[in-house]
């Protein structure tokens, strides 16, 4: 019995990939596609949201010359 392999889209092009151990580069259709993604994460176009530590939450680690709580 053979499947029809899962298909997903390159997330740089829309390209459809065949979700397989032969896609090389897979999620993306290509090292071009893959290359273009890994430089929007290096110059910080894509960026992962979060919100500033809070002050109230320590967790035992200060500031080289400050005291611990």
């Amino acid at each position: 019995m053979s499947e029809t392999p899962r298909t997903v889209r390159c997330p740089t092009c829309g390209k459809s990939v065949p979700w397989v151990a032969e896609s090389h580069y897979r999620p993306f259709c290509s090292a071009r596609c893959r290359q273009i993604d890994l430089g929007a994460w290096a110059s910080e176009t894509y960026r992962v949201p979060s919100s500033p530590p809070d002050a109230s939450e320590s967790d035992g680690f200060a500031p080289p010359g400050q005291p611990r709580d």
